[in-house]
């Protein structure tokens, strides 16, 4: 996700979920895992120098689904101002 602000947007979206959500610091960023009441998930926020990198990983593709659906519309809603738009890809 192209931004001049990643970090900031990292932090937002990590201070939001935290209360809801297990939020860990890691070499690489932060990473967000979603309850596992409804399968196991969660997105590694990787701030770069003019983006955000996103890396959702989940059990199965349903609840890859949802991590992407709960990550991506948090930050886009966040990021309205500055049009953000999260699309993601499949490696």
């Amino acid at each position: 996700m192209g931004t001049d602000k990643p970090a900031r947007y990292a932090k937002q979206l990590s201070s939001h979920l935290g209360r809801k959500c297990e939020v860990s610091e890691e070499p690489e960023g932060i990473r967000i895992t979603l309850p596992a009441d409804r399968g196991a998930g969660s997105c590694l926020l990787v701030s770069e120098p003019d983006a955000l990198a996103l890396r959702a990983e989940a059990e199965n593709a349903e609840v890859l689904d949802r991590v992407q659906d709960v990550i991506g519309r948090h930050l886009e809603r966040f990021g309205q101002r500055d049009e953000l738009k999260v699309d993601w890809t499949n490696d």
